[in-house]
């Protein structure tokens, strides 16, 4: 089959007394993999949670890439020591949403790249064909015959490009070693290591001039590996249990954006809080900015249009942010008490996106990088760095994607407020490392500030610097600044190249001995009967029978009805 079309996307005032903050309760299971799901986090109290590890200067020199200030440094730390850097030591620079930060990774900031459209369980766009290449590969193509993304199996590589204009390359070796790549020279490249028998792994990020690094696990869930991000420091309970409380009284902060280009540019999109009652509403402020300062560079590089009729970020829509935060302030508070002094690993089904997808709880992601997913109807459209989207319902126990909602995009080629999309399991993880990295970030960036500019004094137990996480600490050293840059430009160029013989391959047809040209290609939708589909498909290989519940198994497709109706494909 040519292509297949898919219809599928404490509440009073904080305790001084360290004594007086509760302590989380997580699940210390740790194995990469599958978990039962972890229990949900006490309220936070004073046990140390993950501290920041993604950002920092290079080594040795000191760079900044988060949102830029006047008076009050933006979301971004500049100078000192840095928690990603190759001394270990910690300082960021608030950079959530560069092609590297490990969930913006890609967005380029935390985020690896899932494949493309159709991989990791999400549906095929409409009108999109896939071509064979002579060498085994595949090249996808959008109905106006542009290139979407092609395979290169050889090579072990993946490139993709994005309904805003840029360009991702990943290629990733038999030993778990990737090499993540935009162009103007931004990515990551990532080394595995092991820690207690099971793999880490340490992506050394350069982006736009800054070098820093990020400490991620490999946790096998729903039949994928995702990549959960791990902090490499953690601060002390009184620290997490300040920033989780309410503050005595709110306060006015001027961050010193007026006259940056990015605030300017997404000003009707985005409003900062004009006081903070607490470090939670501060801290979704600085994921924002961040956000936004991200995919403010990413349109320039790519030329993209400007936006057009945005949703913005509403109040309701930010007070959910400022809650997730919330939670995942606690998350790493439970991960410090876990492993502090005990040489313990991180809790995987804990830590990464397996419990937000089973603890009931409603979930809000804020999106770290650039990627384009299929809405309920089937039409492509994308998400960019600062958009607003909420799990829709509790996946599918074997389910490889998720449906979220858009609560707010900036138009043009963006989803639409309100739409059903369909993202991959790996995207949706890259999307709570980019959050978590981004918060770890703001809050160093905030114990820095305490006390200062209108900000709260934290008590003096919550100032101790944080400690370095085990499992960052016996990483092998990171490779020169140097090295890192030269890897990402070589896979540039060697991405060029390839790109070019596969879609020379792709307009000239298939070689001699490949098959004949596909047929039409068949449309299974969601909501068709057995007759429809068995009347388009024949009749299946294989069929399991659970009730109301079918599954007919096909050469290259797994189609499940429930009462006789398509609800999902694969």
């Amino acid at each position: 089959m040519n292509m297949r079309r898919v219809r599928i996307a404490f509440s009073g005032k904080y305790l001084i007394a360290p004594m007086a903050l509760l302590l989380f309760a997580y699940p210390a299971l740790c194995d990469d993999k599958p978990k039962p799901a972890a229990k949900p986090a006490a309220k936070p109290a004073a046990k140390p949670a993950a501290a920041s590890k993604s950002g920092g200067g290079s080594a040795g020199t000191t760079h900044t890439s988060g949102p830029t200030t006047t008076s009050h440094t933006s979301p971004t730390t500049s100078s000192g020591r840095s928690a990603t850097t190759t001394g270990h030591s910690p300082t960021t620079t608030g950079g959530a949403g560069n092609a590297a930060h490990g969930g913006t990774g890609a967005s380029s900031s935390h985020t690896a790249m899932s494949t493309a459209h159709g991989g990791g369980g999400t549906p095929t766009p409409k009108g999109h064909t896939v071509v064979a290449t002579r060498n085994g590969g595949t090249v996808v193509k959008r109905p106006d015959g542009r290139v979407a993304s092609f395979h290169d199996p050889k090579r072990g590589m993946e490139v993709h490009h994005g309904l805003n204009g840029n360009r991702r390359v990943v290629v990733e070796r038999g030993d778990h070693s990737r090499v993540y790549a935009e162009r103007g020279g931004r990515g990551y490249v990532q080394r595995p290591y092991m820690y207690h028998g099971h793999e880490y792994a340490r992506r050394s990020y350069y982006y736009n001039g800054r070098y820093y690094h990020a400490y991620y696990g490999r946790y096998y869930y729903h039949g994928v590996y995702v990549n959960p991000y791990y902090p490499s420091y953690y601060y002390r309970p009184a620290y997490y249990g300040w920033v989780y409380n309410p503050w005595v009284a709110p306060v006015p902060y001027a961050w010193g954006w007026a006259g940056n280009p990015w605030y300017g540019y997404y000003g009707g999109y985005f409003t900062p809080y004009p006081v903070y009652a607490n470090a939670s509403l501060w801290l979704t402020d600085y994921l924002i900015a961040n956000s936004l300062q991200a995919a403010y560079q990413a349109q320039l590089n790519a030329q993209a249009a400007a936006m057009n009729s945005p949703a913005p970020l509403s109040p309701e829509v930010k007070q959910l942010i400022a809650d997730e935060v919330r939670q995942q302030v606690a998350l790493e508070n439970s991960e410090a008490a876990a492993t502090a002094g005990s040489n313990a690993e991180p809790n995987a089904a804990s830590s990464s996106i397996q419990r937000m997808l089973t603890d009931g709880k409603p979930h809000v992601f804020v999106a770290g990088a650039d990627l384009d997913v299929t809405d309920a109807g089937g039409a492509e459209c994308a998400l960019s760095e600062g958009d607003a989207i909420q799990l829709a319902g509790q996946p599918a126990p074997d389910a490889q994607a998720v449906n979220l909602t858009v609560l707010a995009s900036k138009g043009g080629k963006e989803c639409s407020k309100g739409d059903t999309v369909s993202v991959a399991l790996v995207d949706l993880q890259d999307m709570q490392n980019h959050m978590r990295q981004t918060i770890d970030e703001g809050m160093q960036d905030l114990q820095k500030k305490q006390g200062h500019g209108g900000l709260p004094a934290a008590p003096a137990s919550a100032a101790a610097p944080p400690v370095e996480s085990p499992m960052a600490a016996i990483a092998p050293p990171p490779p020169p600044e140097s090295e890192v840059a030269a890897e990402i430009n070589q896979q540039s160029k060697e991405a060029d190249q390839a790109e070019k013989e596969a879609t020379g391959d792709a307009a000239s047809g298939p070689g001699p001995n490949a098959a004949a040209p596909a047929t039409e290609p068949v449309s299974i939708d969601i909501g068709q009967t057995v007759d429809q589909v068995t009347a388009a498909m024949g009749q299946p290989v294989k069929m399991v029978n659970l009730g109301a519940k079918k599954i007919y198994v096909y050469k290259d497709i797994k189609v499940t009805f429930v009462d006789g109706k398509v609800t999902d494909v694969q």
